[in-house]
């Protein structure tokens, strides 16, 4: 393969002028403790900022990361250590998610994944029910509504409440239910599933779940094991503190023999023998090849991000040594200091009360054309919509960044 050989541990000396940094200075991020609010690890722009769930600021050292990694790109002395830093980044969300890297093949992006388990199932040409809810990421509309339209069963749920209940999913997984879609928590306005509760219900009737965990994952702890979920996927621009271009699909390691091989390339291949050039050994076929027994086997596609492979090499250790716990109780006391000062100031709030989840929606008509001048005065950032807007706090957020936008915003 095309990195086989390359050692996995730091970048080799001789990379270029940069300085080598040894693997001892990446685990500094995870035993350092760190106290909330968590300012010294991004760029001092992001006082003000409240939109992380749109895209969330890249930490300093991931783009000390990627800056070794381009240097290295540019005098093309010694080499990046690409297998190693793959290796390293899905044992580390193998970890955040409770899953085995061999569960885990990258993906560009989660709707990528998703697409990916549907073709995998077979749809649209098997047949069957598909249960989803409008909570779902609203890209992923297009998909289900073309799949009616080719003769898919797809049932909708709407929220009563800013909520999907169980009991919903319980009266829409009917015989027939091949699949359930969801967004573990809801793009939308932080509406969390209980994931647990609809992978019983569903695998009690023969169906499978998919989520999209691209607002979970990061910000509330997962644990596909006791979920019991068949496949996740999530993109890293998020809360994986990542960029665009690389994510991570997990599928269930004892479905691999029930899903269908939909596409075929290199990176699948564990062993690849060709019989056409100079020097080949003979054979009867044009190359024997031996397909990787993995999730990587089942769904690579062709190159990958390396620039983003850097970053979340630095991204995951950061995570995981902040802790998941750790990072909700940073967020509640923000949560409720913000559900007040909107609740005060007349706005809808459409996020379930007592949400742990980094989402706070208001539904408000209008809300781009009144709000964008008075947040840009303030120099305050969140996610302006044409009839909503979202905050996203995050870990380099404090009380006076939440005092700070509602000073900003107008009654309602």
């Amino acid at each position: 393969m095309g990195t086989t050989g390359m050692t996995r541990r730091g970048v080799l000396a001789g990379a270029g002028a940069v300085p080598m940094v040894p693997l001892a200075a990446r685990a500094v991020v995870a035993a350092k403790p760190v106290q909330f609010p968590d300012r010294t690890a991004f760029a001092p722009s992001v006082a003000g900022y409240l939109d992380s769930g749109t895209m969330h600021p890249i930490p300093l050292g991931a783009r000390a990361a990627v800056q070794r990694y381009l240097d290295q790109r540019v005098g093309m002395e010694g080499h990046y250590p690409t297998d190693e830093v793959e290796k390293r980044v899905k044992e580390n969300f193998a970890r955040l998610i409770n899953a085995t890297p061999d569960e885990l093949a990258f993906v560009q992006s989660t709707t990528a994944g998703e697409q990916l388990v549907i073709e995998a199932l077979d749809f649209p040409r098997g047949g069957g029910r598909i249960v989803t809810d409008t909570l779902h990421f609203f890209g992923s509309f297009y998909l289900y509504e073309e799949l009616a339209k080719q003769g898919v069963d797809v049932a909708w749920l709407r929220p009563k409440g800013g909520r999907i209940s169980v009991e919903a999913y319980e009266r829409a997984i009917t015989p027939g239910t091949r699949l359930v879609a969801l967004s573990l928590v809801s793009t939308y306005n932080g509406f969390e599933h209980d994931l647990k509760r609809i992978c019983e219900i569903a695998h009690a009737r023969g169906a499978l779940v998919y989520a999209d965990i691209i607002h979970a994952a990061g910000t509330i702890p997962i644990d596909v094991r006791a979920s019991g979920v068949d496949f996740v996927a999530s993109a890293s621009y998020k809360w994986l503190m990542g960029d665009f271009g690389l994510g991570f699909l997990y599928a269930r390691a004892d479905l691999r023999e029930k899903l269908k091989r939909t596409h075929f390339g290199y990176y699948q291949l564990a062993g690849f023998a060709p019989h056409v050039y100079p020097f080949d050994p003979p054979g009867e076929s044009i190359a024997d090849t031996t397909p990787r027994g993995d999730m990587e086997g089942m769904f690579a596609g062709g190159t990958r991000s390396h620039t983003v492979l850097a970053q979340l090499d630095w991204s995951l250790d950061y995570i995981l040594g902040l802790g998941i716990d750790r990072m909700v109780a940073h967020r509640l006391p923000l949560l409720t200091r913000l559900r007040k000062g909107l609740a005060d100031k007349g706005y809808a709030i459409v996020t379930p009360e007592g949400s742990r989840t980094p989402l706070v929606t208001c539904a408000l008509e209008g809300a781009y054309a009144k709000l964008s001048e008075p947040l840009k005065a303030a120099n305050v950032r969140i996610t302006l919509s044409r009839n909503r807007f979202r905050v996203c706090p995050s870990v380099f957020n404090e009380e006076q960044d939440i005092d700070r936008l509602l000073a900003a915003l107008p009654r309602a």
